[in-house]
């Protein structure tokens, strides 16, 4: 039920994209009026189902306990716990290393004999990944952990990308281990 809600509000989520570009292009009264009130009727509807997301949620324990442990972590809010709850079920279950991997944020590295490649990242469950750079953005900036590891990262030269990729590993990797752990997210104090 989770995961149809799940699609569901990220087709709504793209027909919202779709009509707000077009609404700045148009230049028709009628277009621009019939364009408005479809955009509206697409912020109700994903209104509802955050409601019925939320609900669903909120019915099994162990679940909205889940859901409260990633919400305490800067950066994830409660549209990101859901995907994350949707799209990565096994969280708390796996390894350090297997959570990298299914999420598809584990540097793949590409070589043969003596030849080296860089690496990439590839494989795994594409949309947890784009569920996880928003928040990825948000975390580097107010949790201070993340923030030190970004601007580790930058300071040895690694690009900004990459530097956000390791953030969002270190992301799921952090909610992996506090869900686990069945413990909410708190500061380190020094």
């Amino acid at each position: 039920v989770l995961r149809d809600l799940h699609v569901a509000r990220a087709g709504l989520i793209k027909d919202r994209t779709r009509l707000r570009n077009r609404a700045q292009t148009q230049d028709i009264a009628i277009l621009k009026r019939q364009t408005k009130a479809r955009l509206a009727q697409v912020e109700r509807q994903i209104a509802e189902l955050d409601t019925e997301i939320a609900r669903v949620i909120e019915a099994t324990t162990s679940t909205a306990r889940c859901r409260d442990i990633l919400c305490s972590m800067p950066g994830i809010g409660p549209v990101t716990a859901a995907a994350v709850l949707t799209l990565f079920p096994e969280i708390g279950t796996l390894e350090r290393k297997a959570v990298a991997s299914l999420a598809g944020l584990a540097p793949i590295t590409q070589q043969s004999g003596q030849w080296q490649g860089k690496a990439f990242i590839k494989g795994g469950r594409k949309p947890l990944r784009d569920a996880l750079y928003m928040p990825a953005l948000v975390a580097m900036r107010f949790n201070p952990d993340l923030k030190t590891k970004y601007e580790a990262l930058r300071t040895t030269g690694k690009p900004a990308k990459v530097a956000i990729v390791a953030i969002m590993r270190k992301l799921i990797e952090m909610a992996n281990a506090l869900v686990k752990a069945d413990r909410m997210w708190a500061p380190k104090t020094a």
